[in-house]
């Protein structure tokens, strides 16, 4: 798929998870041409770097340019200051990742956490374009943001993306229902995660006592099952504090959502109701919306910023 003559039409990402390294070619219009998945090595850190160098090359191959813009969406952080990633289910925690990657590649790519690369996507001709603050919101196996105001990451001091689900959900929301606080992968307890995310519903279906705990199928259940739709009611209502705590620090004007739970059926106009019942005063509300560019937002995100010549 070489360029002929088109230089810079191509662009490429690259999106590091836990479970795939994933490379990604798309055109000048940003749409993707062309993909490759390959399993993520998680505990030997030499094997993760072939790997990742052998998806980069894979690109260049495939736009037919070695000078490809290339970035790295990474689902963990890098310290500004010194460059040292930090991640929890890839083995590059204490690593200077871009230097690595600079002396195995002969050039620098950028990296970018993978909610950061997520609301950069929707907020350049994504669900919100047009804004000017957006809050990308993914909510999966965890929960994560980023923010984009006036087109721009906002200056990030230690690294850090917008780390909501590491936020305590209040203890008057837990009162409500009855719920426990429970203990956290960060190691904390009550965080939003628990209970927000995919695992979190599923752990509240489990609570509740439903015989269906996958996230989808109980969503689905929920407008004929009463239990479901408790369970429901519950995590709308948890989420609503979250995007209570999201509006209070960072006012987005709008929220835009990702990840597995963002394609249940009716989620933003969910949201938004569990939002108006705890807003503060007459504060103006955030427009909710699901992502326009889908499972690969991310990714485009961060090629997006490769081909801008973004960093952050």
């Amino acid at each position: 798929m070489r360029q002929d003559g088109k230089a810079g039409t191509l662009c490429g990402a690259i999106d590091l998870g836990g479970t795939k390294i994933e490379a990604r070619l798309f055109d000048a219009a940003m749409v993707s041409v062309d993909l490759r998945r390959v399993p993520t090595p998680r505990t030997d850190f030499a094997a993760f770097m072939v790997a990742l160098v052998d998806q980069v090359r894979w690109l260049e191959a495939r736009a037919g340019d070695a000078h490809l813009p290339v970035a790295l969406s990474i689902a963990g952080m890098i310290e500004p200051a010194t460059g040292i990633a930090t991640a929890s289910n890839i083995p590059v925690t204490g690593r200077h990742l871009g230097a690595e990657l600079t002396a195995a590649l002969g050039r620098d790519l950028p990296m970018v956490n993978d909610c950061t690369a997520f609301a950069w996507s929707e907020a350049h001709g994504g669900a919100g374009e047009g804004a000017r603050s957006v809050m990308g919101l993914v909510m999966g196996t965890g929960v994560g943001a980023g923010i984009v105001v006036d087109g721009r990451v906002p200056p990030r001091h230690a690294g850090i993306s917008v780390e909501i689900g590491h936020l305590g959900m209040p203890a008057r929301a837990l009162a409500r229902h009855g719920l426990p606080m429970w203990r956290c992968g960060c190691g904390r307890d009550g965080c939003h995660e628990n209970y927000v995310s995919g695992t979190g519903l599923r752990r509240i279906a489990e609570w509740a006592g439903l015989a269906e705990t996958d996230p989808q199928r109980v969503a689905a259940l929920a407008g004929a099952d009463a239990q479901a739709a408790r369970v429901m009611e519950i995590w709308a209502d948890l989420a609503g504090e979250m995007l209570y705590a999201a509006q209070l620090m960072l006012d987005p004007e709008v929220i835009v959502l990702g990840g597995g739970l963002s394609n249940i059926a009716c989620l933003p106009e969910r949201l938004s109701a569990a939002l108006q019942r705890l807003r503060l005063g007459d504060a103006r509300l955030p427009a909710i919306r699901r992502a326009l560019h889908g499972d690969s937002s991310g990714a485009r995100g961060a090629a997006l910023m490769a081909r801008m010549g973004q960093t952050c």
